[in-house]
């Protein structure tokens, strides 16, 4: 069993010579004269010994030492040893580092004031105690003195006094002559005042003289100054008399001068003046400001400053000539524009020919003057806006009806009168509705049966002129109560779209249009509440989508104009979206109204994504069910590379190469056709319009990725229809656009298939072929990284440098972290031991003070109970 550690301690040290038997004095004379090199031997032994018997402060390789094959350099100090690591002494070293400066910032935190000794040589080691008292003597009695020029103990030479610039010492004489003073009083006599025959006396009489009568000039220049003011002052009464176009009180003067009698004309001005000024000030104070005007009165102006403008506009439209007091003075916009951009400047009729958009506006809208009751949007040819064709939406038609915008914003300006004048006759006869169904509008329409009592009497043509009127009469501006009523009424006119769409057959596309532009104006003010109440009619779709009504076909084209389509999430066009893609993805076509609906819907989803060119694999497979439904010759599954619905038996178009391609009209969505002829005549204008919505999407689709993939089915079903199985049974206009758009559609894939990239894993440049040969190393470090390439070594460098410095950093901050909390705990203990230390030494005097009156009490009471007994 080995010893105890106690045991081994001391012979250790009795091995090392740090203790054993008692040495003689020879030998203890001889350690002192060798004390130094005994010294260092103890240090060292006594280090080792340490070493030895605290293992764990020494770190070593966990493996054990390594064979030393890979290098020469010879292993000196602790390496030879096998340690790699002192962690005692390195973090006995960073806990000192730490309380050094770490601790000194901690106790220093939040502390404001104090006291720094910044006394002269107060840090200073080299200097005695009475040399810094004697230092800080000296500078103490340098800071209180100042040096002047007139300081007489001031050892420095003094240039001596001046006046006038000139120098007052005295030349070295015994004593002070009269012409010494002469000098002093006439700086310019120079030396003739020193030669000057005459006394000092009469000189000085002279200079009296020539003061007096500077000062008498200087007095009667300021008397004829006062006299020539007097003058000014006295006429200053008929000069605001005349600035102010009033008659001279000719009364008052003879008043005035009849009670100041007595005084002087000096006192009767500023007498005169005093009264002035206090007639100016009540003056200024009399005149009337402008009134503050209400919000009916502000509403009320700016009615009649639109209708002035109309009424300008009408004149600029009939060609007369407006006045300089009509035309305000101002110059017109084109003149001052440059002659040669006349791309900016043209007439309707120059929009339709050059299709250059709707320019830049020569007259202010009225939502720019603050009414909103135009807007400024256009419909497109496929939002049905003519009222009788269907057509798919063409890149070439886009601005089609920009030349009729400013007929259609007629309609939004015409009637925007103040409320007494929209009820007169005049207008009743202009519209076309009477006075007495004007009367009926006593309140804004909040609920469909309320607005439908109004308008039973009316005819469709009437209905926009009532939306605008009630517009007009229940605006925001007019009070502070219109504004939630136009909100109710937009929800109105939702649901009358709707009914309207419904109601009449065939429906009156022009005023559905009318009602569709208010409601567009209106989601400026509230979008809130129109956006709720369409998503209450998808709702309502929703149920029904597979066989939609017109109403519902016209809410999807509302949506579409009214809300912003490119938009990746909106409230009420993605789920209009969504039941446009589900009905052409889900619905199997069974009639010819199946058919017309679906081609309506892909119209509705390439207007829909037009903006954000998404694509719709829904719209590609319904085109192209359809192509090979209507198709005359079924055609065969190699041909037919898409997902296909077999029609119902005589479906297919057989017979009509003498049928005349005609344009679907809405009403074709809901009516069937009466007769064969007919419905023959609606299919084949069904595929003429899908072959419209092939070629419009080929030219929105062009610059996808896909384009291959997605249009060679189109191309495989354009050749079948152009064989001669199918060609003799189609109407030849529809077979030459169906051979057309093959064309452009096998052009359109040769460059797509030009432009395409091949896939590629990774673009790397070609690998060199390694060689047999082993590349050597004279002075291989195996703890080393070799790369032949020197920037990706220094990255690399660079790289685990960072790495290094940033886990030493982190482990540095969780060292300090830690060192803080130990601190922080260690001043809380001490903190709570002085707390408990006193509060027990409190709780011990003031036991001891109650034990002590305690027993002074008792004693008392004794006493007491002795005397009593006496």
């Amino acid at each position: 069993m080995p010893g105890s550690q106690l045991k081994r301690l001391k012979a250790s040290l009795r091995e090392q010579g740090v203790i054993g038997p008692q040495q003689s004095k020879k030998q203890r004379r001889k350690i002192a004269q060798n004390g130094k090199a005994n010294t260092n031997r103890r240090a060292v032994a006594l280090g080792n010994i340490r070493e030895e018997f605290n293992p764990f402060d020494l770190k070593h390789n966990a493996r054990g030492p390594k064979f030393q094959v890979t290098s020469n350099r010879p292993v000196l100090g602790d390496a030879a040893k096998g340690i790699t690591g002192r962690p005692g002494d390195a973090k006995a070293i960073g806990e000192e580092r730490r309380r050094q400066t770490l601790l000194v910032e901690m106790n220093r935190r939040n502390k404001i004031g104090g006291i720094r000794d910044q006394r002269f040589g107060e840090n200073d080691a080299s200097m005695t105690y009475e040399e810094k008292m004697a230092q800080r003597f000296m500078k103490e009695k340098q800071s209180h003195h100042t040096t002047s020029m007139f300081d007489l103990e001031d050892d420095e030479p003094v240039d001596g006094l001046t006046h006038m610039g000139k120098s007052l010492s005295f030349p070295e004489k015994d004593d002070f002559e009269e012409t010494d003073l002469l000098d002093l009083e006439d700086g310019d006599s120079g030396e003739d005042s020193i030669n000057d025959p005459r006394g000092l006396k009469q000189i000085y009489k002279e200079i009296i003289a020539k003061s007096k009568l500077h000062k008498a000039e200087r007095q009667a220049q300021k008397d004829a100054d006062e006299d020539l003011r007097e003058e000014l002052d006295e006429e200053l009464s008929d000069i605001q008399a005349l600035l102010f176009q009033k008659p001279k009180p000719q009364i008052v003067e003879s008043n005035e001068a009849t009670s100041k009698a007595g005084e002087s004309s000096k006192e009767r001005m500023e007498h005169d003046y005093d009264m002035r000024l206090r007639q100016l000030a009540m003056d200024g104070r009399a005149r009337p400001s402008d009134r503050t005007l209400t919000e009916e009165e502000i509403a009320q102006r700016d009615v009649e400053k639109l209708k002035e403008l109309e009424d300008k506009r009408q004149k600029r439209m009939r060609g007369e000539d407006l006045s300089d007091s009509e035309d305000g003075g101002k110059e017109d916009v084109r003149d001052a524009q440059p002659a040669t951009d006349k791309s900016l400047w043209f007439d309707e009729e120059d929009e339709e020919d050059f299709k250059l958009g709707p320019g830049i506006r020569t007259r202010p809208t009225a939502t720019e003057l603050g009414f909103d009751d135009e807007d400024d949007f256009i419909v497109e040819d496929d939002l049905l806006a003519s009222g009788s064709d269907l057509e798919p939406v063409e890149s070439g038609d886009e601005d089609s009806s920009a030349g009729e915008e400013d007929d259609q914003e007629d309609e939004f300006t015409k009637g925007l009168l103040e409320e007494t004048e929209a009820r007169d006759l005049a207008f009743a006869k202009e519209t076309g509705i009477t006075k007495d169904e004007m009367g009926k509008i006593s309140g804004c329409p909040e609920t469909l049966e309320q607005f439908l009592d109004i308008s039973r009497a009316l005819s469709p043509e009437q209905i926009p002129t009532l939306v605008q009127k009630v517009r007009i009469l229940y605006h925001p501006k007019l009070a502070s109560e219109n504004k939630p009523k136009l909100a109710s009424f937009s929800r109105v006119l939702v649901q009358y779209l709707f009914h309207l769409s419904n109601t009449i057959s065939p429906p009156p596309f022009a005023a559905l249009e009318s009602i569709t532009r208010h409601l567009h104006s209106l989601a400026k003010s509230f979008p809130i509440d129109i956006a709720e109440e369409f998503r209450s009619q998808i709702n309502d779709l929703a149920s029904r989508f597979m066989s939609p009504t017109l109403g519902d076909l016209v809410v999807l084209m509302a949506i579409g104009t009214i809300f912003p389509p490119s938009d990746a999430f909106h409230p009420v066009t993605t789920p209009a979206m969504l039941l446009i893609t589900r009905y052409m993805g889900q619905k199997i076509p069974k009639t010819t109204i199946d058919y017309v609906q679906g081609v309506f819907m892909g119209s509705l989803a390439l207007h829909y994504f037009k903006l954000s060119q998404r694509f719709c694999p829904e719209l590609m497979n319904f085109c192209l069910n359809t192509l090979t439904s209507l198709a005359p010759v079924k055609p065969t599954m190699k041909q037919s590379d898409f997902p296909q619905h077999a029609p119902i038996s005589g479906m297919r178009i057989i017979g009509a190469s003498k049928i005349e391609v005609k344009k679907l009209k809405a009403i074709d969505c809901i009516t069937p056709p009466t007769s064969e002829t007919e419905d023959m005549s609606t299919r084949i204008a069904t595929m003429d319009t899908t072959l419209h919505l092939l070629d419009t999407a080929s030219q929105l689709y062009a610059s996808k990725a896909s384009f291959n993939e997605t249009f060679e089915p189109v191309v495989v079903c354009l050749h079948h229809l152009a064989k001669n199985s199918c060609k003799s049974q189609l109407p030849t206009a529809l077979v030459d656009r169906a051979v057309r758009l093959q064309t452009k559609l096998q052009t359109m894939l040769t460059v797509s298939k030009l432009a395409r990239r091949p896939l590629e894993l990774h673009h790397h440049r070609p690998l060199a072929i390694k060689t047999a040969i082993p590349k050597f190393e004279d002075q291989f470090d195996p703890d080393k990284h070799y790369d032949a390439d020197r920037d990706r070594a220094e990255l690399a460098k660079l790289k685990a440098e960072h790495k290094k410095e940033r886990k030493g950093a982190m482990r540095e901050l969780r060292k300090d972290a830690n060192f803080m909390a130990r601190e922080k705990l260690r001043v809380k203990k001490q903190k709570d031991a002085a707390y408990e230390k006193k509060y027990k030494r409190l709780v011990a005097e003031i036991q001891g003070e109650e034990g002590r009156e305690a027993n002074a009490y008792e004693r008392e009471k004794q006493a007491r109970k002795r005397a009593a007994k006496r």
